[in-house]
């Protein structure tokens, strides 16, 4: 039985497996195996796969459900007592198990475990992720508010995340309903019950750059849903709402910029303005012609460094 299980979803990343799989062969920690799971994937990604003449690696297929599916499907086929979450377009460092093999063995007992990380906004800009924490120590820390911590940067990113299985079963996994932000809503549930165990050792590179536009067409009516099925837990707990209303300002810029109207009305009645910053008032404020004119440009000024400025929370 190997110590981790490494579960990658990989749907239609030809141009990016191959990275992700020589970072997670390349570990200095090399009790682990590999299980992907080919969401049914039409590009060559899967034949890219099959270049790889690692015994570590096992694939199995499924017709296209979702990440969620996925990741849940790479659990229950894994076999070892711990799962690493890697998507199959970001990059782990060579010593991103060793370091969530020092928080599981300094604090066996959490009920999640994250290693800090980079994020990779384009080729020039590559920046490690504003965690919400003052840490004088290089050691793995109990994170004593896991919503405090992730008012920036989220401080439990998928791709730089591991639990145990068991736990993961018994937390009921990713729920499939959400096509989006499936993580935050596990990672939430787990945040109300159980210590959450942060190594501040830069392991994983997150690739922002191949994201969609910020007004990408997603499942905002479920993120809707997920953003407020905490609300019995948010009236006694101040940085659950100030985190909250921080992802639903997101929500609401996108739906604006989508056009999607009544989930973005719906979206403001359920903000404490006092929790956003004089920017992001500004920006919900900005009227939707202006919004749509910069997303739509964002192909041509997402390497510099304004973009960024503009809708970085």
């Amino acid at each position: 039985m190997p110590f981790f299980s490494i579960v990658i979803p990989l749907y239609n990343k030809e141009d990016y497996i191959s990275d992700c799989l020589k970072s997670a062969l390349n570990q200095d920690f090399d009790d682990y195996e590999i299980i992907i799971i080919d969401d049914g994937s039409t590009d060559n990604s899967v034949r890219i796969i099959k270049t790889f003449l690692s015994s570590k690696i096992k694939i199995f297929h499924q017709k296209n459900s979702g990440a969620s599916a996925a990741r849940n499907n790479g659990v229950n086929f894994a076999t070892a007592k711990y799962v690493a979450f890697l998507d199959a377009d970001d990059i782990w460092k060579n010593n991103h198990l060793n370091c969530l093999k020092a928080s599981i063995s300094l604090h066996p007992k959490a009920g999640l475990y994250a290693n800090n990380y980079c994020i990779k906004h384009n080729k020039d800009h590559i920046v490690p992720a504003k965690i919400n924490i003052v840490n004088n120590t290089k050691q793995p820390i109990i994170i004593e508010d896991f919503f405090k911590a992730s008012l920036c940067d989220t401080i439990v990113w998928t791709s730089a995340a591991a639990m145990e299985k068991s736990k993961f079963i018994d937390y009921g996994m990713f729920n499939p309903i959400y096509l989006s932000s499936q993580d935050l809503d596990l990672w939430i549930r787990i945040a109300l019950n159980e210590p959450i165990v942060f190594n501040p050792e830069i392991t994983m590179i997150y690739d922002k750059s191949i994201d969609g536009s910020l007004g990408k067409f997603e499942d905002n009516a479920a993120r809707f849903i997920l953003f407020n099925s905490f609300t019995a837990y948010e009236k006694d707990n101040l940085y659950l709402k100030k985190y909250l209303d921080i992802k639903r300002y997101g929500l609401a810029l996108r739906t604006k910029i989508n056009g999607e109207t009544n989930i973005y009305k719906d979206t403001l009645t359920t903000i404490n303005y006092n929790n956003l910053n004089f920017k992001q008032k500004t920006l919900l404020k900005t009227p939707t012609f202006l919004l749509q004119s910069l997303n739509k440009i964002r192909p041509y000024i997402i390497r510099s460094k304004i973009y960024l400025y503009l809708f970085k929370s």
